[in-house]
């Protein structure tokens, strides 16, 4: 354990791209931290660190070095976890990165009624596109991922997935709300507001229409869902946004109402749930994963 703090230091040097930067949030002095990342060069016989005049970037052997950090940081956390658990306490953090439709309602759900049985664990939850989110896991800042259409990564293991339409978001009064179903080619004649471009849903959204030759008039792009769903109320235009995060219960109270849409236009992409692969999670997280698991397994109804 006596290495836990020149660890801290490198990690925190490697995130801030700068030594001074690395110091205030460690609280303390630049000139320290330095000192004890050559001391550590020393030792390994090889610069962590590139020095540049305006900050540092880590070298091959620094990249190396940094990913050791951040797994031993992780099997820490999880061995806190595990002490905590023999003492009954379930203690211990969460860390999870999760798509902005998870953020609104699912995810505050499932963590209030995890709360609710334990409650000495504290949750850390990173809101992100699925690029983001999968780095985040990949880097070690995040112990779980909930995301809509995953990017490739070698060490990603799934843990669930779950099938998800996309569906338009509108008015209550909007002249589309009469229908069950809604067809993208409709949907092109009025205003809509989009997610931007890094969000799964308007990356699929953006192949299709492209593929069918669709232009939509777009009125505003935003990676904020409540303001997109405010756009939908004040300008009557229609957002897109995956099952899981429609209001589907107190949508038609707020004036909103979610709209299928058809599976001829639309195909349906995976929610997933994943860790990393071979990784041991912290007691939390794993008993976390586990109730998600249950949660979404239970929402599968047969494809249609």
């Amino acid at each position: 354990m006596k290495y836990l703090r020149i660890f801290k230091y490198v990690d925190e040097v490697a995130r801030a791209g700068s030594i001074r930067k690395a110091a205030e949030r460690l609280n303390a002095t630049a000139s320290a931290v330095n000192r004890r990342i050559m001391d550590l060069e020393a030792e390994i016989g090889a610069p962590l660190f590139e020095r540049k005049p305006r900050g540092v970037r880590l070298t091959a052997a620094g990249e190396l070095f940094a990913r050791y950090v951040r797994e031993q940081d992780a099997d820490v956390e999880r061995l806190k976890s595990q002490i905590e658990d023999l003492k009954g306490l379930r203690r211990g953090t969460v860390r999870i990165a999760c798509s902005q439709a998870l953020a609104h309602e699912f995810l505050p759900a499932e963590i209030s009624q995890f709360r609710a049985r334990h409650t000495l664990v504290r949750f850390d939850v990173t809101v992100a596109d699925h690029e983001r989110a999968i780095q985040a896991l990949a880097d070690y800042e995040v112990d779980l991922v909930l995301v809509f259409r995953p990017p490739f990564l070698a060490t990603f293991q799934p843990l669930m997935r779950l099938e998800q339409r996309l569906f338009a978001l509108m008015a209550t009064d909007h002249p589309l709300a009469e229908r069950k179903t809604i067809r993208l080619r409709d949907c092109a004649a009025y205003p809509v507001a989009l997610p931007e471009r890094s969000i799964g849903g308007r990356q699929l959204l953006d192949a299709v229409s492209a593929q069918a030759g669709l232009k939509f008039n777009i009125v505003a792009e935003s990676n904020s869902f409540e303001f997109l769903r405010g756009m939908v109320r004040r300008e009557r235009a229609i957002s897109f946004q995956i099952e899981i995060g429609m209001p589907m219960t107190d949508g038609e109270a707020h004036g909103l109402v979610a709209r299928n849409v058809d599976d001829r236009d639309m195909p349906r992409a995976d929610l997933v749930l994943g860790q990393l692969r071979g990784r041991n999670l912290p007691v939390a997280a794993a008993v976390f994963a586990q109730q998600l698991v249950a949660r979404l397994e239970a929402m599968r109804t047969p494809a249609s």
